[in-house]
């Protein structure tokens, strides 16, 4: 199952294909699918932020492609009890899946790719972590992550790593050494 690392959870159950244009790599994210009782429902994102264009990359494309494939033949083999909701991952019968299942089976491929156990929430906050080892700057990682304030993102999403550290201490030596 193909993930985004910077959709917040609710929405990285929600994307329909409608929302999604994988010749330029861009998916709109507008709505997010979420438990509320005994039912699935769709509501809109949680901030204006949260609706901008989302540029994907070549990963993620290659994933939703090959989810295409999968969910064509899960069409196919379902026959007339296909449910066609538009929704990139669904059920074999092409319901919603539910975000429990999904947490489920994200729990599964961590374990089966032999990676330390996270939530699918972690994997944002190891993107920010990610874009800052890559020196990206913080109002992009910010604009990446479709939050709304700057302090969420570099105070709650982000960590420094002591890798970067011991360089930024490297640096600062250098420079005094001048």
């Amino acid at each position: 199952m193909p993930s985004h690392p910077v959709l917040r959870t609710g929405s990285m159950y929600s994307p329909w294909w409608s929302d999604l244009n994988l010749d330029t790599a861009e998916l709109t994210v507008s709505h997010q699918l979420q438990r509320v009782g005994r039912q699935l429902v769709r509501r809109d994102t949680k901030t204006q932020a949260s609706e901008a264009l989302l540029p994907l990359p070549d990963i993620c494309v290659t994933a939703l492609k090959r989810r295409q494939g999968g969910q064509a033949a899960n069409r196919e083999a379902a026959g007339e009890t296909w449910e066609d909701w538009d929704f990139v991952f669904t059920s074999r019968h092409g319901t919603p899946i539910d975000p429990r299942n999904f947490n489920r089976e994200f729990t599964t491929r961590c374990r089966h790719a032999g990676v330390p156990m996270i939530t699918v929430h972690d994997a944002r906050r190891t993107c920010a972590t990610l874009l800052v080892d890559l020196d990206v700057h913080p109002r992009v990682v910010m604009q990446v992550l479709r939050h709304a304030k700057f302090s969420i993102t570099m105070e709650i999403y982000s960590k420094v790593t002591s890798a970067q550290t011991r360089d930024a201490l490297k640096r600062l030596g250098a420079s005094l050494d001048e």
